[in-house]
């Protein structure tokens, strides 16, 4: 039981220190992957509370559809350093 408790309480501070570090990331990328962390530790959640068929469900859709989606979107757009570093070399 005590076993339990602790495995929680970790996963609980882990799952706060990664949304906190998604949300205050300036990189997208990192903050992509700390939402596939959030959700990686649903998932580990889920199934300590015997729930395997919705970890799973979170494993497939939160961990691997979503963030292969955000990582391709991100690859496919500009950033917008180089955006201000362009405009600016153009004044000159």
């Amino acid at each position: 039981m005590i076993t339990y408790v602790v495995i929680f309480s970790i996963l609980a501070v882990l799952l706060v220190a990664s949304a906190l570090y998604a949300v205050i990331q300036k990189d997208l990328l990192a903050a992509v992957i700390s939402t596939g962390v959030v959700s990686l530790i649903l998932s580990v959640f889920f199934y300590l509370m015997q729930a395997p068929d919705v970890a799973l469900t979170e494993a497939a859709i939160g961990i691997a559809l979503t963030t292969i989606i955000f990582v391709i979107t991100i690859r496919n757009t500009s950033r917008n350093e180089d955006e201000t570093v362009d405009n600016n070399l153009e004044k000159f």
